[in-house]
């Protein structure tokens, strides 16, 4: 048997449901806010990704499916979206409309990292971006939405670290500190921080057995100019006055080189000691290094699997079912007739969805008594019973059935009880 490459996986028709509901509270929470959706391609060229994520980031050196194409081009799978709707602003001259630009995504993404809880080499994530404006509004503004959009989604025991980067000179500077305190405590340090502490030290703060070392490291936080300061003040001041509680990290520096002063994340206990659920911040130099403009920026993803993970189960409407129809062709029928009520079941079926009903046709010849009780397994509001002698309603509810003058009448009839 073959089976999906592992770190993949197939999303089964009873986890759409789930999804499509997460995809509806997105477009209601994102797009009330004026997000409009994009969609970008799946491979993108190298390069965007190791000039806008950065070349010392984990992902554009270990996670990354790239591959060369027959023309000789290096592509790469898309293993975040921001880079890739940063490069579709540019490329389409989204910086000629009114500012800012808000858009919104929902697609899935590839990284070669060990697969974990939510996390698959394959995943889906739904992200929003602003761009245009440098205001700590926008900040606040993102993280309210990705707030609003795991409350509809019943994620439980959420917790929102929030920490500010400052800006790249800033974050120079300290880097340059940082290294040095680094250097001075090598030998207590795990391999994977000493070997990268002249590529990006930051990370350190990640890194499983440096937590020692680094609870007395210089903190980014305590180096932020007077400008980044109180543009992480009015932040913090609009998430108090929308009732937002959050948790201050000064260890929080995302996996993204491109981020500038406000970084969040969102984590639930639900996922255990692998929490973060969803997050972003502020990215201003982005679009200026993949070949825009200098243009300010800020953005978020969460990855669809963590939020179905942290939500746990939940109730879902069932999909209504307005009218299902079964054409009987039993032993009463003569043969030449089997055809004549198969057909007119079947234009029955298609006139309900022209009508804009849900319909549904039986597909396997089943007894009338063993159809009326697959009508019940799909929650059908009527079926409609096609034989030799003519067309009955039956009423699901009530349990009434009526002959009727002809199989037209059932569409008219379930269409009156969708008016009244």
């Amino acid at each position: 048997m073959i089976e999906a490459p592992k770190g993949t996986y197939d999303v089964l028709p009873d986890e759409q449901q789930r999804r499509a509901q997460l995809e509806r509270q997105a477009h209601r929470i994102l797009g009330g806010a004026g997000y409009r959706r994009i969609e970008t391609p799946v491979f993108e060229a190298t390069e965007l990704f190791s000039r806008g994520v950065g070349e010392s980031s984990d992902i554009v050196q270990k996670e990354m499916y790239t591959f060369t194409d027959a023309g000789g081009r290096s592509l790469t799978l898309r293993p975040e979206g921001t880079a890739s709707v940063a490069r579709a602003y540019i490329e389409h001259g989204m910086h000629k409309q009114a500012s800012p630009v808000k858009l919104w995504y929902l697609s899935s993404f590839f990284r070669a990292e060990a697969p974990q809880k939510g996390r698959q080499r394959q995943f889906w994530q739904v992200g929003a971006e602003l761009i245009g404006t440098p205001e700590p509004e926008a900040d606040a503004e993102l993280i309210i939405l990705q707030a609003e959009l795991l409350e509809a989604m019943g994620v439980a025991h959420t917790q929102l670290n929030l920490g500010s980067l400052g800006t790249p000179e800033t974050r120079a500077e300290y880097r340059e500190e940082l290294a040095a305190y680094l250097r001075a405590h090598v030998d207590d340090l795990p391999k994977e921080v000493t070997a990268r502490i002249d590529i990006n030290p930051l990370r350190a703060f990640d890194v499983r057995g440096a937590e020692q070392v680094m609870a007395n490291a210089p903190k980014l936080i305590d180096r932020l100019n007077a400008e980044d300061k109180e543009h992480f003040e009015i932040v913090k001041h609009l998430l108090d006055s929308a009732g937002l509680k959050y948790h201050l990290d000064p260890t929080l520096v995302r996996g993204l080189d491109y981020y500038t002063r406000t970084v969040f994340e969102f984590s639930s206990e639900a996922l255990g000691a692998q929490s973060g659920v969803g997050g972003g911040g502020r990215y201003d130099g982005l679009i200026e290094q993949i070949g825009g403009k200098p243009t300010p920026a800020s953005g978020w993803a969460a990855g669809i699997e963590r939020i179905l993970l942290a939500a746990g189960a939940q109730p879902t409407a069932t999909e209504p079912v307005d009218i299902y129809v079964v054409a009987v062709t039993g032993n009463q029928a003569p043969p030449e007739r089997h055809l004549e009520i198969g057909t007119t079941a079947f234009e029955l079926a298609s006139e309900a969805r022209r009508a804009g009903l849900s319909a549904q046709l039986e597909l396997t010849r089943r007894s009338v008594k063993a159809a009326l009780k697959h009508a019940d397994r799909i929650a059908a509001r009527y079926v409609a019973l096609v034989t030799n002698e003519g067309t009955s309603l039956k009423d699901m509810d009530s349990g009434e059935q009526r002959e009727l003058a002809s199989p037209a009448d059932a569409v008219a009839e379930v269409l009156r009880t969708h008016r009244s």
